[in-house]
C-alpha cells in the first residue's frame, strides 16, 4: 500500500494545533488554520480541506463551506507571489478603479483573477477595502496602496516584475 502524499506540513499542523487552547472549540480554528495553510501554500487545495477536517474533528463540508464564504481563498491554484485587490467601492469606482484594474491588467498581460506566466503577481479586484479616503486603492498582500493613479500603478508593477 503506497503512503497518501500529506499536504499539511508538520509545521502547519503545529500551528493549527497551538490555537486550540485560545479557541471555545476545535470548530472556531477552521477560519485561522485556513488562514495558515493559504499564506504558506498561496491557496487551500482539496487535499488540505481533508487535512483540516481531520486535525479539526469535522466534515470536509464545513471546512470547505467556511472557505467558500470568502473570497480571498484560492483552491485551482497558487496565487502570486504578490496578490494585489484593486477596490472597486464607490469611493474607488468613482476615482477610476475599474480603468486602473483595466491598465494594470493590460500592462502585466493578464486578466482580473489570473496570475501572471512568472507566478509574481495575481491581479484581482476588491469590494471593499475600507479605504475610502485613499480611492482608488490597491492591497498588495500587506501593503495599502493610496490614491493611485496609472503611474503609481506601472512603478508598482515594475518594482512586482523585479522579486
Amino acid at each position: 500500500m503506497i503512503a497518501k502524499q500529506r499536504v499539511l506540513t508538520d509545521e502547519m499542523v503545529a500551528e493549527i494545533k497551538a490555537l486550540f487552547p485560545r479557541y471555545p472549540t476545535k470548530q472556531a480554528v477552521t477560519l485561522p488554520a485556513l488562514h495558515i495553510v493559504n499564506e504558506k501554500l498561496r491557496y487551500v487545495p482539496l487535499e488540505a480541506i481533508v487535512e483540516i477536517a481531520a486535525l479539526l474533528d469535522l466534515a470536509p463540508a464545513q471546512v470547505q463551506d467556511t472557505l467558500s464564504f470568502y473570497g480571498m481563498f484560492k483552491q485551482d491554484g497558487p496565487h502570486g507571489k504578490v496578490r494585489a485587490w484593486v477596490c472597486r467601492s464607490i469611493s474607488c469606482a468613482l476615482r477610476g478603479a475599474d480603468e486602473l484594474l483595466e491598465h494594470m491588467c493590460h500592462t502585466a498581460g493578464i486578466k482580473p483573477g489570473e496570475t501572471t506566466p512568472d507566478g509574481a503577481l495575481t491581479l484581482e479586484f476588491a469590494e471593499c477595502l475600507g479605504a475610502c479616503e485613499y480611492a482608488p486603492c490597491m492591497l498588495a498582500n500587506q501593503t495599502l496602496h493610496k490614491d493611485l493613479t496609472n503611474d503609481k500603478a506601472d512603478t508598482f508593477l515594475k518594482e512586482v516584475a523585479g522579486k
